[in-house]
């Protein structure tokens, strides 16, 4: 097989080993976060080889996104996705914030941030 991404259709499971060479993640890293992200849980069939379908490729992009682009911590990327469980899914989606709303919304984190260094 080349390197790269498989042949297989987008609504296919994949193998661990799939997942990591198409993502660029170690498999034992994939393993460790299966033990830190509840929300993660392959299939796992004779010999414990696991199949990821295609939500949980999704939620392994997603991890790595928030993880290693974005900055966040472990524990900062389970409550994300633990909020974001527990979240009703039929409401409607908040309007997107204007410019002077997020602008006061960041400046909201920066001042948090500096209170929690501060005490430190």
């Amino acid at each position: 097989m080349e390197s790269g991404r498989t042949d297989k259709a987008d609504s296919a499971f994949r193998t661990i080993g799939e997942v990591a060479q198409d993502l660029g993640i170690a498999q034992h890293v994939l393993r460790y976060w299966e033990t830190r992200f509840p929300q993660l849980r392959p299939l796992q069939r004779a010999g414990n080889r696991r199949y990821y379908r295609p939500a949980d490729v999704a939620l392994v992009r997603r991890i790595d996104a928030l993880l290693n682009r974005e900055g966040y911590t472990i524990k900062g990327v389970q409550q994300l996705l633990a909020a974001s469980a527990t979240a009703p899914a039929d409401s409607a989606p908040a309007p997107a914030p204007n410019d002077d709303d997020l602008i006061a919304a960041l400046e909201s984190v920066r001042d948090e941030l500096r209170a929690a260094l501060a005490a430190d």
